[in-house]
């Protein structure tokens, strides 16, 4: 996620829409920092050890809180959380393991081939279950605040980018599923969601591997995507496409 946006806008604080902190009591050597983190919409803690995370968690206490998550590797943001709750607190949802998973190789089942890229002209169509799967995931409306502008303006960016996808059925959605965050060797497949009707189809292990097949064999990236732990279906069904865990992921949402 971080890597994307440095990539594309470089460390200009206004151009990366953010702050990268960093964090070091010794000379830096060979490039690599004790601690490092993505300060804008997220919170996201990269790399650090307890003072790194406390001077992260000194830092944002300096101000308001604007973001609205701690996201990353699960051993920072469960550190950086300690260090912030007392303030912060209390969160409305902990969310402390989600595997990181990744793939490079094609998915090892058929992927479904009535999965494509959604057309400028289909927004209409496409927002609504773009709407529900971030309600259910997230567990706010995202339309709520602005009516639903900045999310709708973030979807018409992935759709115009040719980044979500989507199984239309009688014009209607049935599976949905995006690319959001892309660097130049990795892409977060994110919003996996199947129409709750078909549920239970495979419609999302296809529809996913068809999403994996564009980023790995189209894109030349590594798919990859964390997922909740309790979510046991949504990880049979990755498993089964052939993902691997790679790491450990955490969220505290706000």
């Amino acid at each position: 996620m971080v890597s994307a946006r440095v990539e594309a806008a470089g460390l200009d604080p206004w151009r990366l829409g953010g702050e990268l902190w960093a964090a070091d009591s010794r000379p830096v050597r060979a490039g690599r920092l004790q601690g490092l983190c993505f300060a804008g919409p997220n919170l996201i803690p990269l790399r650090g050890n307890a003072p790194a995370l406390r001077s992260f968690a000194d830092r944002a206490l300096r101000r308001q809180r604007t973001c609205s998550s701690l996201v990353g590797p699960a051993e920072q943001v469960l550190g950086l959380w300690d260090e912030l709750e007392g303030e912060w607190g209390p969160a409305r949802e902990v969310r402390d393991d989600q595997p990181l998973m990744a793939l490079d190789t094609q998915p090892l089942v058929k992927a479904d081939p009535l999965v494509r890229p959604v057309r400028p002209d289909e927004l209409e169509r496409y927002l609504p279950a773009a709407v529900a799967m971030f309600i259910e995931e997230v567990g706010v409306d995202p339309r709520s605040g602005d009516g639903g502008a900045s999310y709708r303006a973030r979807v018409t960016e992935l759709i115009g980018a040719g980044r979500a996808f989507a199984r239309f059925e009688n014009g209607e959605v049935v599976f949905k599923a995006e690319i959001g965050a892309m660097s130049a060797t990795v892409g977060q497949i994110q919003g996996v969601w199947v129409h709750p009707d078909r549920r239970g189809d495979g419609l999302g292990t296809a529809g996913t591997a068809a999403v994996v097949n564009r980023l790995v064999r189209g894109l030349g990236r590594t798919a990859s995507l964390y997922v909740n732990a309790f979510n046991t279906p949504a990880l049979a069904a990755y498993r089964k496409i052939g993902f691997k865990q790679v790491g450990q992921y955490a969220t505290v949402l706000f």
